[in-house]
């Protein structure tokens, strides 16, 4: 028993110490500095200039814009492609390959996928000449340096988590209780609304929180789609660091930032957990 109790101790150490070592050490050092100033007294003055300057709120309110904006088109576009693959799809050679084809994006960097959208929503790209050749656009539209783009590109590369979370938990529902529904006289849209859809309601926040954390977080994809033209709170921060040297207050506006997000999540979680209990 003691032996056993040694191995289980053993096999928890190496997680335990790369979570500790590489998060909870790097946090714990943003969160004193931000609260320090560069002679190393402490200081609220970062928080005070974040908190207090209005360009601050309306960066933030840009970025948690964007991020519920993504978060509601994922599960907009998701919630139907995940029906589509666990309740329509009864060939499981054509849902696998569909797995994948959603998946396989995940191994490629933002990096290039966010210079491939750069590309094809470009004035002259793929999708300004295939709106015009259709009419549906008289003269291209500006796509690059617009929210619109950014949108574009962060749910192409964020509908995945959606897709799976909401999949997975249609999966798990037992079709039971949707005929239970029909043979007491619900309709389609009776049993989804109130059979169905509360009972994949934790798999639906669970993917809304990933998509807007990182959503909200993210900096390669604003940085490239928006040209410079829109600033969201992640591209303050990597300034902070990379061009202006000012690590004590780029550590308050990442706290900033952590503290605001976890309360909307915190929030969406409860939600969820309603939904679970209902």
């Amino acid at each position: 028993m003691t032996g056993a109790r040694t191995t289980l101790l053993f096999l928890l150490f190496a997680p335990v110490a790369f979570f500790a070592g590489f998060f909870l050490a790097p946090m714990a050092v943003v969160l004193f500095s931000s609260f320090t100033a560069p002679d190393g007294s402490p200081t609220l003055a970062h928080y005070a200039r974040v908190l207090l300057d209005q360009y601050h709120w309306d960066v933030l309110w840009v970025t948690f814009r964007i991020a519920l904006v993504t978060t509601a088109l994922c599960m907009l576009i998701g919630f139907p492609l995940a029906w589509y693959l666990v309740r329509i799809v009864k060939w499981r050679a054509w849902r696998r390959a569909c797995v994948i084809l959603i998946i396989v994006p995940l191994f490629t960097s933002n990096i290039v996928r966010s210079f491939g959208w750069m590309v094809l929503l470009g004035r002259t790209g793929l999708v300004n000449d295939g709106l015009t050749s259709l009419g549906i656009l008289e003269r291209p539209m500006r796509f690059l340096g617009t929210e619109t783009g950014i949108l574009i590109g962060l749910v192409y590369i964020l509908l995945p988590f959606v897709v799976l979370s909401v999949g997975n938990a249609l999966a798990k529902i037992d079709t039971a209780y949707e005929q239970a529904s029909a043979d007491l006289g619900a309709g389609p849209a009776r049993t989804f609304w109130f059979v169905t859809f509360p009972l994949c309601l934790p798999g639906a926040v669970s993917g809304a929180i990933m998509v807007f954390a990182l959503a909200v977080s993210a900096y390669v994809t604003p940085a490239l789609l928006s040209g410079g033209q829109i600033t969201v709170f992640s591209m303050l921060i990597f300034q902070q660091y990379s061009s202006v040297f000012d690590f004590h207050y780029g550590a308050a506006l990442s706290v900033t930032l952590l503290v605001l997000t976890l309360i909307l999540v915190g929030m969406a979680g409860r939600i969820g957990e309603k939904g679970r209990r209902a």
